[in-house]
């Protein structure tokens, strides 16, 4: 089986408090891949970045100042756009997330992994690097033209650091 993360697809990322152009381009391309993946039979995971009221008085709020994401508000909602079905949602408080990993070691004949979404250079590569360090020996991929960056720059750079470390990027 093959697995597809869809990375913080969420409202707050792709339209609104740290929203782009660039996420907003990515949204059909996204959502054609999940349809590929589901078609084919194998499994597809989102992940959801979510943050509480506090969030600006935690580490990450300090260094990013921007409220985002916060459980429970329209911006922490993966986009309505893209139909979740009856996926798994793993909500994670940080850039990566050791629960996704976990998830994904617990798969049956695992076969490949891929990544999409946003923000390449945040929460897509951490959890890019983190998987491969949970799974050494499956491939993991991640689709560049269904992610985006903080800018295109640093979503580039996102790709090659990514590609160094043996992700394969398409």
């Amino acid at each position: 089986m093959k697995l597809l993360v869809v990375v913080d697809m969420q409202n707050d990322f792709i339209d609104g408090a740290l929203g782009t152009k660039e996420a907003v381009a990515i949204v059909d391309t996204v959502n054609k891949k999940i349809q590929e993946y589901r078609s084919a039979g194998d499994c597809v995971v989102f992940t959801r970045d979510t943050h509480q009221k506090n969030y600006l008085q935690t580490q990450e709020g300090k260094h990013l100042p921007v409220e985002h994401c916060v459980e429970g508000t329209a911006g922490w909602q993966i986009s309505s756009a893209l139909d979740t079905g009856t996926d798994t949602i793993i909500n994670k408080p940080s850039f990566g997330s050791l629960a996704l990993a976990d998830y994904a070691a617990g798969l049956a004949d695992l076969e490949s992994i891929e990544l999409v979404g946003l923000c390449t250079d945040i929460c897509v590569i951490s959890n890019a690097f983190i998987l491969k360090a949970r799974l050494p020996e499956v491939p993991i991929y991640c689709d560049g033209s269904a992610c985006a960056g903080v800018t295109p720059q640093s979503h580039a750079n996102a790709l090659e650091a990514m590609k160094m470390c043996q992700i394969i990027v398409r």
